[in-house]
């Protein structure tokens, strides 16, 4: 039976009877955990279980954004605090080979905890390049302003979440970095030229273009098109993103409940595939957006089926890890940045 080409959250810690029968129903391609789905470790391993089991899928993709500093959803008291992009930034400019050490071992832990639960997706890297004056909704989030040592962080990531069996998901494409407000809440514009946009905003993202999943940016690049964010931009997605970028893999739109983007979800889940995004993610858990999205929502076919076959069959098994010796080399390698909260 094939599944819809959307990835939906739910409201609580488990799923209620509305949401089940939507779940096996509609038959998302996967699911997103929030805060508000998590309390436990043994809770949130039997959210995922049955979340796979209302579709069916055994190995169904379960994302979060698990990235570290103020972009956490797993945290204390059962889970660890994590560093935030920016750390990696501030020791790879003391040392290339700590900086990315630091990136990859954090990465790696964290994959840790997510295989515990079941969790198989991490909505991370990041290869936003912020500049001054920007919108702080990315901020510390980045791993510096130069896109070769954002690219180079962003793939030492890569390499610890593989290293613990988790998928990655590059954001977000074609770069959030300039938005002057949080696409949250509104629609960022950005007028930078297009010679400028290559320098910087996209060539962090080019020598990441061969990773299995990317989510776009609700930004609009007035350059390219003047109407359209990225996500709902035919011109974006083909000219840039499959372009210029060479982006190949499985291309999700970020949350289509955010207010940067118009009309009802309706419209804006058809906006998002006919401008060429392979995957909806709906995030917040309302039932009734859930449907909306749904009816509107193809079954996964042709090149996006494809593209989401090649991620999963990605993923690679987990490494063994002693994860106290882990934690004292990463906690030995932020102490030499001189402080946590770069």
């Amino acid at each position: 039976m094939n599944t819809r080409a959307f990835i939906t959250g739910v409201s609580g810690t488990e799923l209620n009877a509305a949401e089940r029968e939507f779940i096996h129903a509609q038959r998302p391609w996967g699911f997103i955990l929030f805060k508000r789905n998590i309390v436990t470790p043994q809770q949130v391993a039997l959210l995922v279980q049955e979340l796979r089991n209302a579709v069916g899928t055994p190995d169904a993709p379960v994302l979060i954004d698990q990235e570290g500093g103020r972009v956490q959803r797993l945290g204390p008291p059962h889970w660890p605090v994590y560093p935030p992009g920016a750390l990696f930034g501030a020791l790879y400019d003391i040392d290339r080979s700590l900086g990315l050490s630091a990136a990859r071992l954090s990465a790696r832990l964290i994959a840790a905890d997510l295989g515990d639960l079941g969790i198989n997706v991490d909505c991370l890297p990041l290869a936003d390049v912020p500049v001054a004056g920007a919108d702080a909704v990315i901020g510390n989030r980045a791993y510096g302003t130069e896109p070769e040592k954002v690219a180079a962080i962003a793939r030492a990531v890569t390499e610890g979440l593989g290293q613990g069996g988790i998928l990655p998901v590059l954001k977000h494409i074609p770069g959030h970095g300039r938005a002057t407000a949080d696409s949250h809440f509104g629609l960022p514009v950005v007028d930078t030229s297009k010679k400028d946009l290559e320098r910087t905003d996209f060539a962090a993202f080019q020598p990441l273009a061969d990773l299995p999943m990317a989510m776009t940016a609700h930004v609009v690049f007035s350059a390219l098109d003047p109407v359209h964010p990225a996500t709902t931009s035919a011109t974006i997605i083909e000219q840039v993103i499959r372009g210029a970028i060479g982006f190949q893999g499985l291309l999700m739109s970020d949350d289509v409940s955010m207010n940067a983007l118009a009309g009802s979800i309706a419209e804006r889940t058809r906006a998002i595939f006919s401008a060429g995004c392979d995957m909806v993610l709906h995030c917040n858990g309302k039932l009734e957006e859930m449907r909306e999205v749904a009816a509107e929502t193809p079954e996964l076919s042709g090149k996006a089926l494809d593209r989401a076959r090649r991620a999963l069959t990605s993923r690679r098994v987990a490494q063994p890890l002693d994860r106290a010796a882990a934690r004292a080399d990463l906690d030995a390698l932020i102490s030499r940045a001189g402080t946590t909260g770069a």
